[in-house]
């Protein structure tokens, strides 16, 4: 049974990780959606909200997509898993230079145990990134377009909007 992990922060799912889910949903047996409780961070919405958003996102792909969280190195939580393959999403090529040194970092680490596949973004959504989403949100300006409804709605309370 071939098994992987799409790590990230998510904060908060857009449709270009709805995307990537969608696709590599569809290249492995089971994918774990791994929300990534980032201390160094602040994010908009806890790890739990992250998790329970992307559950009810991707609740439609089946069952062999499934949410969870983790700390600290993917390495560890992907030997702790019996992973072997990382999904990550390019937008652009200042993506792939950033995630070609973490791909190759986990790779040495992990003694070759993990390897990481690059699934490109669909066009359409190419521009989309959680950090343009909460900016626009918070100007109150319209990300009906980036994210599902129930999410939207979500950002909007946040920001009291």
């Amino acid at each position: 049974m071939k098994r992987a992990v799409y790590p990230g922060s998510f904060d908060p799912v857009t449709f270009g990780h709805l995307d990537v889910i969608r696709r590599a949903s569809e290249m492995f047996d089971i994918l774990i959606v791994s929300v990534l409780d980032n201390k160094a961070k602040t994010p908009l919405f806890s790890v739990e909200e992250r998790v329970k958003i992307l559950k009810d996102a991707t609740w439609h792909l089946g069952s062999n997509v499934q949410v969870d969280s983790f700390s600290g190195l993917l390495i560890n939580y992907a030997a702790e898993n019996d992973i072997h393959v990382a999904v990550r999403g390019l937008r652009a090529i200042t993506d792939f230079e950033y995630e070609l040194q973490i791909a190759q970092t986990n790779r040495k680490l992990s003694l070759g145990k993990l390897d990481t596949v690059f699934l490109t973004t669909s066009l359409e959504y190419a521009y989309l990134s959680s950090s343009s989403v909460k900016e626009i949100a918070s100007f109150g300006g319209d990300i009906s377009q980036c994210v599902p409804d129930f999410v939207a709605k979500m950002i909007y309370e946040k920001y009291h909007i």
